[in-house]
């Protein structure tokens, strides 16, 4: 069994993390980078899968050279054998539309020189675009057929099926249970809990854990790198150039107004030390 989880950096858009020039335009160089939130159900997804049936994993993502550490997280959430990262300046400022050709491409690629591929994981959707699209649209550019809002899925190897549980367009309160012939791509929901209840799975998880924790050391040794020129990409079709959408502007959401008051102590002004401890005191006592 061979699956490739498609993975991305996103900007850490937790509070005092992120940077927005004076247009409120976004400054990706000066805010940090973090895997994103909703990959790691496709993470959990792809190591059940490995875990219950064997097999090879890789994880991919598409993005500037700092996503090596990205992918480097990825390995150790599913103990990845290899990594792929998609990488040039032709590539910047891709919208899902041009970002899916270049997946589409690369796992291309990846079927004609490692070998073929089995299952595509993807995350629900991404924190700082929140489309949901480049999951299907890469599965369209495949041709293969998608399982989206997955929350538990098994694999007939013999038979080459997937089966899965699912929600209905995202309802929490109607489930449905799907079958899709492999190879095909997985949408994982937020909801996504993986089980291990065999004994022998649970013993395969720790073996995974244990060999990943060496390879995880030495993890630029199993980065492989492509940029469009080896994905055999136009650039009128990627990047910028090849990105139909139009972002006019990225607006930061406000701070929330403080509802308590506050009342500033100096801790070298004695008085006001005392009444801070009278304050105290009545809570330390339970009332």
């Amino acid at each position: 069994m061979r699956s490739v989880v498609l993975t991305k950096g996103v900007p850490d858009f937790s509070e005092g993390a992120v940077s927005f020039n004076e247009e409120g335009h976004l400054e990706r160089g000066k805010t940090p980078t973090v895997m994103n939130p909703n990959d790691r159900f496709a993470l959990e997804a792809a190591l059940q899968t490995r875990v219950r049936h064997g097999g090879h994993v890789s994880a991919m993502s598409m993005g500037p050279p700092g996503y090596a550490s990205v992918l480097e997280e990825a390995m150790a959430d599913i103990y990845a054998d290899d990594l792929y990262l998609l990488s040039d300046r032709e590539l910047a400022a891709s919208d899902t539309w041009a970002t899916a050709i270049t997946l589409c491409s690369a796992i291309e690629k990846y079927e004609r020189e490692v070998a073929p591929v089995d299952l595509v994981f993807a995350g629900f959707k991404t924190a700082d675009g929140e489309t949901g699209q480049t999951g299907p649209q890469t599965c369209w550019g495949l041709e293969w057929p998608i399982v989206t809002h997955v929350l538990a899925l098994d694999i007939d190897p013999d038979e080459g099926r997937l089966r899965a549980k699912r929600l209905v367009e995202g309802d929490v309160d109607e489930i449905e249970t799907v079958e899709a012939p492999l190879p095909c791509v997985v949408v994982a929901d937020p909801e996504f809990a993986p089980t291990y209840r065999k004994a022998s799975h649970r013993l395969e998880h720790k073996r995974l854990r244990a060999e990943t924790e060496a390879r995880g050391e030495e993890y630029e040794d199993h980065l492989t790198t492509w940029d469009h020129v080896d994905l055999n990409l136009d650039s009128e079709y990627i990047g910028l150039d090849g990105s139909p959408t139009i972002v006019s502007s990225v607006d930061p959401i406000p701070k929330a107004p403080a509802e308590r008051e506050a009342t500033m102590v100096d801790p070298d002004d004695g008085e006001a030390m005392e009444s801070v401890f009278e304050e105290l005191t009545a809570f330390a006592g339970g009332d």
